[in-house]
């Protein structure tokens, strides 16, 4: 690949380099940022929490000190500012956008920060979506960055491919639940990620089971737990059984999601940083423009 196509969308694609387009070179706001990290949080399915599993794998790097911000990439279905209690509008110049700043310092870009209303629908066709994604990454103003965590839909679609092809990411975190169905889509995303030469930290089972708060008794509502075969079958370290849990949905119901403490997460948490220098070392998906 010439050094005339860093940063081609096209670039991961097979192309010969003979197309002739030129590059942009980097924005404004991206000479403005500097971040460390890209991890992608993705699952295929719809519904197994991953938009949980992002904010507080965020909320987790926050706690020892690390600057965070999270790009919510769930355009139809965002959900990340509810979470961290965001309402506020983000504001900007003809330059880029400043992304929101939650109660504890992540910074935040989503769609509902840019909406009228929280509830108002996106209809877009895909295309115009993972258009605007990219531009959350190279039209925000988001700093000095140790992690941004990309909040990914569902499916393999327009979204997961733009990112793929435009963003640098460093790695992905899967998260699944203990049903087959969910495993099996789970397994879709992950070829499709390796089409990219996506690099992962690994696999979470999320819903894994419920404890109760009197007893202690564990209930694996959804079945046995098949995550850590799961991982071992897709080559990449299982990460942890992550809970249900009435605390953390009601911290996330009241915007209050980086008040939750839990001993899973913070299990999935040592064990995401486990993998961090193997990962780091292994390269990211597309090289930064600008690098």
């Amino acid at each position: 690949m010439s050094d005339a196509c860093q940063g081609c969308p096209s670039a991961n694609s097979g192309c010969g380099g003979s197309c002739g387009e030129t590059v942009a070179g980097p924005t404004v706001a991206q000479l403005a940022s500097k971040i460390g990290a890209v991890v992608a949080v993705a699952s295929g399915k719809g519904g197994v929490g991953k938009s949980t599993v992002s904010a507080m794998l965020a909320v987790m790097l926050r706690r020892q000190g690390k600057n965070v911000g999270i790009l919510d990439a769930d355009v139809t279905g965002p959900s990340i500012p509810k979470m961290f209690g965001l309402t506020d509008k983000v504001g900007g110049t003809e330059e880029g956008l400043f992304p929101i700043e939650s109660s504890t310092g992540i910074k935040v870009m989503s769609l509902n920060l840019v909406i009228p209303n929280e509830d108002d629908p996106v209809v877009w066709r895909g295309p115009i979506i993972g258009q605007l994604v990219t531009q959350f990454w190279t039209d925000v103003f988001w700093g000095d960055l140790d992690y941004l965590i990309l909040d990914l839909p569902p499916g393999t679609g327009d979204v997961p491919i733009s990112i793929f092809q435009t963003i640098p990411v460093t790695g992905v975190v899967m998260v699944s639940n203990p049903q087959q169905l969910a495993s099996m889509v789970v397994r879709k995303a992950v070829k499709m990620m390796r089409m990219y030469d996506a690099n992962f930290y690994g696999l979470a089972e999320n819903m894994s089971y419920v404890k109760c708060a009197e007893c202690g008794a564990v209930q694996e509502v959804f079945g046995p737990t098949r995550g850590e075969e799961e991982a071992r079958e897709q080559e990449m370290p299982f990460l942890g059984r992550l809970p249900l849990e009435m605390a953390l949905t009601s911290c996330a119901d009241k915007g209050r999601i980086e008040e939750y403490q839990g001993e899973a997460f913070d299990d999935m948490y040592q064990a995401f940083m486990g993998e961090e220098a193997r990962v780091r070392k292994l390269g990211a998906t597309v090289p930064a423009r600008g690098a």
